[in-house]
């Protein structure tokens, strides 16, 4: 296998060669992630890897671990079809999300990508608010958004859907309306189809993402279900992330619908994809303006003049207040786990003393 058609870059490649700790170990690329078992693209061939115990050690969060795209340094047992995983190379792009739950953890669903497709149906499913919060994920992540509108076939109104999503699509954001159904529209992804690159599809259950996957690769590569009589919503299927590889040697990453989608440290992203909002901000009569009820306040004056709506100040809002709270949350736990550091290193010392 090319490497260099998965995604490898020089860049990464130095990296590498820098970080090397013996002759025998080789570069590869994480292709799917089973449990504690990693499918690992390599020179020679796919193989099932696990991480070293040295690695695990020292692992401190699932940040630590591979992640699907990621490039790993690891020893190859080709004879064996497997490996061990003794390092995750720098990367130079991450979605993250928070791990469903209460923990203020990180969880990585894709690495090393280039482009993510935000995928949404133009059925009535169609959530601008959803819209947002993707692109604010996608900014922070290092990655190049472009909003892919699916199912073009079943909206009669799909110029009007256009223009309202056009309307959030701050910092050229690209709008592509496609139907895999008809086959149109899908020549307008092909710039970011290119070889050496990896997309990322991310969106919720059943707005098509497998369908494009499929109509992309050219066969059935991924399960796809008929979308549900009565509110038009497809159906479920994909399971797991994996890397696909497209016949022109360009990278595809399919990832699970997400219900769920709570925000990881996104405050730069939220500059970027309220960048309309920013701007006005600057122009409001007081510096600390909240956007609320103080005079001379750009924002409101733009809400009334019917520039901006009202719901996407709300949806600025509650993005802010959501990421303060991961903030405090994420304080909060690197405060106890340097509590825990020093208990452990103090507990060292007083048996060490003890000993002697």
């Amino acid at each position: 296998m090319n490497l260099y058609t998965i995604g490898l870059t020089e860049k990464i490649n130095n990296d590498f060669q820098a970080l090397k700790q013996s002759d025998e170990m080789i570069i590869g690329r994480v292709a799917l992630e089973h449990k504690h078992m990693y499918r690992v693209w390599t020179e020679h061939g796919d193989l099932l890897c696990e991480v070293s115990g040295k690695f695990n050690f020292e692992a401190s969060s699932r940040e630590d671990y591979p992640a699907v795209g990621d490039w790993v340094m690891l020893k190859p047992r080709v004879v064996e079809g497997k490996g061990t995983i003794y390092l995750v190379m720098p990367r130079f792009s991450k979605f993250s999300r928070k791990s469903a739950g209460r923990t203020a953890e990180e969880q990585i669903v894709a690495a090393n990508v280039d482009t993510v497709f935000l995928v949404n149906s133009l059925n009535d499913d169609l959530n601008l608010r959803r819209i947002e919060r993707y692109l604010l994920l996608t900014w922070e992540s290092g990655a190049n958004p472009v909003i892919v509108l699916s199912k073009a076939d079943l909206c009669k109104n799909t110029e009007e859907k256009l223009a309202e999503v056009e309307a959030i699509a701050f910092g050229g954001v690209p709008v592509i309306a496609i139907s895999a159904e008809l086959k149109s529209g899908i020549e307008k992804l092909g710039p970011y189809l290119q070889p050496g690159k990896t997309i990322a599809l991310l969106g919720s259950s059943g707005v098509g993402k497998s369908t494009l996957t499929n109509l992309l690769v050219g066969d059935q590569k991924q399960a796809v279900k008929e979308i549900r009589e009565g509110d038009d919503k497809g159906r479920h299927t994909t399971t797991h992330r994996e890397l696909i590889q497209l016949p022109n040697g360009s990278v595809l990453i399919d990832t699970p619908g997400m219900r769920e989608l709570q925000l990881w440290e996104s405050s730069d992203g939220l500059v970027e994809t309220f960048s309309d909002i920013d701007e006005l901000g600057e122009m409001c009569k007081f510096r600390d303006c909240r956007h609320q009820d103080e005079p001379g306040c750009a924002v409101l004056e733009a809400i009334e003049e019917g520039t901006i709506a009202a719901d996407r100040l709300s949806s600025y809002n509650k993005l802010q207040k959501e990421l303060a709270y991961i903030e405090r949350k994420a304080d909060k736990r690197a405060q106890t786990e340097e509590q825990k550091k020093w208990k452990n290193i103090t507990e060292q010392a007083r048996q060490k003393k003890k000993i002697k």
